[in-house]
């Protein structure tokens, strides 16, 4: 369920980006069920076809489970027919709906499914195969399908550093099984190639996405408002960083009136973090709320647009249908009524990562310019905790297709928000911002969340706790 979960002990932080159109790729999941019903001839000859994936203890439903999704991972499906058979789908939404449908179906195929003429699993890299079983063996954990599922989603690359690293998982942490924590150790490794999960401003954000020194970000920060937004906005890597200054200087303040052209003389690098912080939006575009499960941010929201004079609509989004709403929260129907009276619109039954085909969004392909999702997560399994990397997995495409889904929807230059805990080991910083830029988004800023205009709202669980409290 797509709710906000109760206040962090960590800081919070929400992460801004920006859209640029794309076409980008997710992993899959495949899997395998039991073989219930088959003759032993139909079995032996499944057996013949299917030789290279034995291995699995058999009965251990949850080791035959992680090995199936550290194969799938890996592996290049080919097929040749459309995911979108059947469905009215327009062409420049036909990727977003193919990755949300692609991972459905993996995630409840039977096995009936991959023995089907014309349909074959391919294996993945045998080098890195190599390797991984070669790290599996030095730390014996040969048998250990939860850390063999963490290295076959790692890249070659990152498989090479930790074997030249000689790394070794802590197997008897007393608080978390050697999966947790070396699932951990590789997000940390990947998180070392991001800005990182703490305040990161906007001239911090620019200077890692082109790799540049402390001499550049030392001219940026001295910058003028208007001449640090003509940087931002037009570097490209083609030009000197001095010259493209020296242009920026040179070019007069626009008079159009626009909110972005306000204070043109102010400090550069402070004005443009005042932006962020007083969400300062385009007031002529709508913006989209997801996963707001008592709707209090959508009505922060409304009420901030209408005093600022802004027109473009507010759309508040539930993933929750109307009648487990009321059951939640016994003041959903005056909520909705005020958000009308604020002329925006509620919609119910959103899922965020498939909003390519719902027809409430119809239509709506280029019109948002600004969108917000407050802590996002994909729901609790019973049984585990948000570190396991099985739960990360799910955490991680969640935030892959939801921006996979919402880039034909961004206008050009809009802005979205995301909330999520500075130190949060299910929906990691990494997994937004990179899931995020897989998309071509910007990664634009991270500002601590109580620095925030629209912070204070009534937060909840977002699942059936909120009938007896509250965060």
């Amino acid at each position: 369920k797509l709710g906000t979960p109760p206040c962090p002990p960590h800081p919070a932080c929400t992460r801004t980006l920006s859209p640029t159109p794309a076409m980008a790729e997710i992993d899959l999941l495949e899997g395998f069920e039991g073989l219930e019903g088959v003759d032993e001839a139909e079995l032996a000859k499944l057996e013949a076809e299917m030789g290279g994936f034995e291995g699995s203890a058999e009965g251990d439903d949850l080791e035959a489970t992680l090995a199936d999704v550290g194969e799938a991972a890996a592996e290049v499906e080919e097929e040749e027919e459309d995911l979108t058979a059947g469905m009215e789908v327009e062409e420049h939404l036909r990727d977003a709906v193919e990755g949300s449908l692609r991972l459905k179906r993996m995630l409840s195929r039977d096995d009936d499914d991959d023995t089907q003429p014309g349909k074959r699993r391919k294996l993945g890299d045998p080098v890195k195969a190599q390797k991984v079983q070669a790290l599996l063996a030095r730390w014996g954990l040969t048998s250990d399908a939860v850390v063999k599922h963490v290295l076959d989603q790692s890249s070659v690359d990152e498989v090479d550093m930790i074997t030249k690293s000689g790394y070794q998982p802590d197997k008897f942490n007393q608080m978390k099984s050697v999966g947790e924590v070396f699932n951990r150790y590789v997000s940390e490794i990947r998180e070392r190639s991001m800005p990182g999960g703490a305040a990161c401003d906007a001239i911090s954000a620019f200077k890692h996405r082109w790799k540049l020194d402390f001499t550049a970000d030392k001219m940026l920060r001295v910058l003028k408002h208007k001449d640090l937004r003509y940087v931002l906005a037009n570097h490209d890597g083609t030009k000197e960083l001095k010259d493209l200054i020296e242009e920026a200087q040179a070019t007069e303040a626009d008079d159009d009136l626009q909110t972005a052209s306000a204070l043109p003389e102010n400090m550069g690098i402070s004005t443009i973090g005042r932006f962020m912080r007083l969400e300062l939006i385009d007031p002529l575009s709508d913006a989209c709320v997801f996963g707001d499960a008592n709707l209090t941010f959508a009505l922060k929201l409304a009420k901030h647009r209408k005093a600022l004079g802004h027109v473009g609509r507010v759309i508040a989004t539930t993933f929750e249908d109307l009648p487990t709403l009321r059951e939640r929260y016994k003041e959903i129907d005056q909520s909705i009524a005020t958000l009308e009276e604020n002329y925006s619109e509620v919609y119910h039954g959103v899922d965020c990562t498939r909003i390519a085909i719902d027809p409430k969004f119809k239509g709506m392909e280029g019109s948002l310019g600004a969108v917000y999702y407050n802590y996002p997560h994909s729901g609790a399994i019973q049984g585990f905790f948000d570190g396991h990397p099985i739960v990360n997995w799910r955490h991680e495409n969640l935030m892959r297709l939801f921006f996979r889904a919402l880039r034909s929807f961004m206008k050009p230059g809009g802005i979205v928000k995301v909330a999520s805990n500075m130190g949060a080991v299910g929906v990691r910083y990494s997994y937004i911002v990179g899931g995020a830029i897989e998309n071509e988004f910007l990664h634009v800023e991270t500002m601590p969340f109580l620095e925030w205009h629209l912070h204070r709202y009534g937060r909840s669980y977002g699942d059936k706790r909120d009938v007896y409290k509250r965060p």
